[in-house]
């Protein structure tokens, strides 16, 4: 029998995310097989759209293999070839259901950061994300129960409300939180170990409703590239290329980050050397989605936690760029509701959230109980 909710959810991607037409050529790339069901349903009602639906099936556990040995020169023939696909392509939809996150945690760092470099980089930084309509999205499965802390099919029901919400009353919402944003020029943001200053003027905030993520729901800007100063720790967990980190602390003077520990110092550090770009910070954005409250490990749902904030060092991508460039680009997220140990933000002298809620009667609609 089928699942409405899958339907629905293709639907959106299809009409919404991607804004799918007619001759458009689409990419389906999934990762894990319990992507498939869904993957079907795009199939299906991208043809019916008179769009030529494609398929790419990427299994980690293959990849893991090739890449322990690999050299630059085979990640570039890798992603030469794939760079060609993406051109070809007028939208995406990347699905992920790995049956285990850390599937590449044991490559070494040096490796993935040719990966990062060599494939990550032209493939999906330059030219997906600039030359396509795309979103990329989860799909509920047994890992991704666990990590919730959910059994599967509580979690399959938590994903869908998460998933289904109305985009559209949430873009609307955003307006005013948009548009404060591109009047500001100073942000202070104090908090459990975070006393940070930055300037965002100049650079155009960007809302994302369900476009280029399903979950979504951040409004999102870019610190001037050198203004940013003082401190931040994260309080929530958070994975890169398969190394899961705790209590992250970065120190900043002029922009760069100068100082970085955690509880795998010498792996975090390793990253942040990764290029010129990636100890500067590439995205500010507002976490904003009523139903995700805690996190879960999963970048895709933890930026989007109502309350938070998340500061990414590396590539400053989609429209609010700064004109940092990097091949990583790592959201790293910090709650501020009390239940984390709260926190302030000022735009320009002036508080805007306070422990998660917005206090301007402008941006109340963007608090949880209004967006429900």
């Amino acid at each position: 029998m089928k699942d409405s909710r899958i339907e629905k959810l293709a639907n959106q991607l299809l009409t919404y995310s991607v804004n799918i037409q007619t001759g458009d050529n689409l990419l389906i790339e999934i990762l894990g097989e319990d992507c498939i069901l869904l993957a079907k349903e795009l199939m299906k009602q991208a043809q019916k759209l008179g769009a030529k639906p494609y398929f790419n099936i990427i299994n980690y556990e293959i990849l893991s293999v090739m890449l322990e040995h690999a050299t630059e020169e085979q990640i570039k023939l890798y992603a030469k070839h794939d760079v060609q696909r993406m051109k070809d392509m007028d939208a995406y939809i990347g699905i992920r259901a790995s049956s285990n996150t850390f599937a590449l945690s044991g490559i070494p760092s040096k490796i993935m950061e040719l990966y990062s470099k060599y494939y990550m980089a032209p493939v999906h930084f330059e030219e997906r994300v600039k030359n396509t309509k795309w979103c990329i999205l989860r799909y509920p499965n047994h890992a991704m129960a666990q990590m919730c802390k959910m059994n599967t099919d509580e979690f399959e029901d938590y994903f869908f409300k998460v998933c289904n919400l109305d985009y559209g009353k949430m873009s609307k919402a955003m307006e005013p939180l948009k548009d404060l944003m591109n009047r500001t020029d100073k942000v202070h943001i104090l908090g459990k170990g975070t006393h940070l200053t930055f300037r965002i003027k100049g650079i155009p905030a960007e809302k994302y409703a369900g476009i280029f993520n399903i979950p979504d729901g951040e409004v999102a800007s870019s610190p001037i590239k050198t203004s940013v100063n003082g401190y931040i720790t994260y309080h929530t967990e958070t994975a890169y290329h398969g190394v899961l980190f705790h209590d992250i602390k970065f120190e900043f003077k002029d922009g760069k980050i100068i100082r970085a520990t955690a509880d795998k110092t010498k792996e975090l550090n390793e990253i942040l050397d990764t290029d010129e770009g990636s100890r500067y910070i590439g995205e500010f954005a507002l976490g904003l989605n009523p139903y995700i409250e805690k996190p879960m490990g999963d970048t895709l749902f933890d930026e989007k936690i109502k309350g938070s904030f998340h500061f990414t060092p590396g590539d400053s991508l989609q429209q609010s760029d700064n004109g940092n460039r990097s091949s990583i680009h790592w959201d790293i997220v910090n709650i501020q509701t009390k239940e984390y140990g709260g926190g302030e933000i000022y735009f320009d002298d002036v508080l805007v959230r306070k422990d998660g809620i917005f206090v301007l009667p402008e941006l109340k609609g963007l608090n949880p109980e209004n967006l429900v």
